[in-house]
């Protein structure tokens, strides 16, 4: 493992019974990096993802972040490490405002110590809640707009916008991101998108699950991908977007 590795994934398996939905996967995200999970539906992403974020229990294999083990760790505890998800569906609380919602991605911070120029400086939680809630508002003016309507009345990119912005709230080292652009028209996709760069390109690692893969290669630095459970192929995402018949193959055509 690099120093410059924030995740690594060792020979992972994930079953379901009878059904393996992950075969022994391994996989690398570097700091400071897009890194994408691509392919059809069934291929395995969604259980890999859940995997990494505890929801769902690893078989086989290890899974380390920051050189230590969170392979099985209960997902608040994942959480507390630094590692928040987007995901899939968005599953925001319909019966909360914006902010509300936002809120909730905070619900594990505390009160922190930080070295500056004059010493250790102590940073309030409603402070460092202020502070996120100032950068989700940078990312997306509209959900400062609508942060006192309820969220059932956000449009679907609005919603994953708030999906986006909960995660954030959580204040992450990794971002995982399960299909950001599921169910939104072609121009909502291409702004969010858009976004998900701006956020990496601001210091964040983003763990990124997609069948979009045009979109997402545009974006991504490094890309593998999945086909039942297994990693087909793997490279620079600049390289994998002229390969047209592994999009083919793999990924749905164009």
């Amino acid at each position: 493992m690099n120093n410059d590795d924030v995740l690594v994934l060792q020979n992972v398996e994930v079953d379901y019974g009878i059904v393996k939905a992950v075969k022994g996967v391994n996989i690398n995200v570097k700091k400071g990096s897009i890194v994408a999970i691509l392919g059809a539906n069934g291929a395995g992403k969604t259980s890999l993802i859940k995997a990494i974020s505890g929801v769902t229990k690893v078989k086989t294999g290890a899974i380390l972040y920051k050189g230590q083990s969170i392979k099985n760790l209960a997902p608040y505890k994942i959480v507390q490490k630094g590692i928040t998800q987007s995901p899939e569906g968005r599953l925001i609380v319909g019966t909360f405002t914006v902010l509300e919602n936002l809120l909730l991605g905070a619900y594990s911070l505390k009160a922190k110590k930080i070295e500056s120029e004059n010493g250790i400086v102590k940073i309030s939680r409603r402070k460092r809640i202020q502070k996120l809630l100032e950068e989700v508002f940078f990312y997306f003016p509209i959900l400062k707009e609508r942060r006192k309507q309820l969220a059932s009345t956000l449009s679907g990119g609005e919603q994953q916008m708030l999906a986006i912005g909960r995660a954030l709230m959580g204040e992450p080292d990794l971002l995982l991101m399960d299909e950001p652009s599921l169910g939104l028209a072609p121009l909502i996709i291409k702004d969010i998108f858009t976004i998900i760069k701006k956020i990496k390109d601001d210091g964040r690692t983003i763990f990124l699950v997609e069948q979009n893969a045009k979109q997402t290669l545009k974006i991504a630095d490094y890309a593998y991908v999945l086909s039942c459970g297994i990693v087909k192929t793997h490279g620079k995402a600049s390289e994998l977007i002229k390969d047209e018949t592994l999009i083919d193959a793999y990924l749905g055509g164009t």
